[in-house]
């Protein structure tokens, strides 16, 4: 019985470990906020999936989905801006 379920959902497995992935990010992002220390999530994939790969020799066959950078804290946070959601930051296609 497990295998067929395994094998209705199996198309699904690939999405659903990019999604554990983005979680457990998180998840360590927010616990090592909670101890005082600093920590910035960078999405780089895939501009320098390559040179990453042979400055560290990193197997071609996997996948740089992020660098979550941690250290001690130069400063508090700043505010973050926005952009007003009408114009560049937002666009409608096909709205009238």
């Amino acid at each position: 019985m497990l295998t067929f379920i395994a094998a209705l959902y199996a198309h699904h497995f690939g999405d659903w470990s990019e999604h554990t992935n983005a979680m457990h990010q998180y998840a360590l992002w927010v616990a090592l906020e909670a101890e005082g220390f600093g920590a910035n999530l960078q999405h780089y994939n895939p501009i320098i999936d390559q040179k990453a790969a042979q400055e560290w020799d990193i197997p071609l066959g996997w996948k740089l989905r992020g660098q979550l950078v941690f250290g001690g804290r130069a400063g508090e946070p700043g505010e973050k801006q926005f952009q007003e959601v009408q114009g560049k930051r937002l666009f409608v296609h096909g709205a009238q």
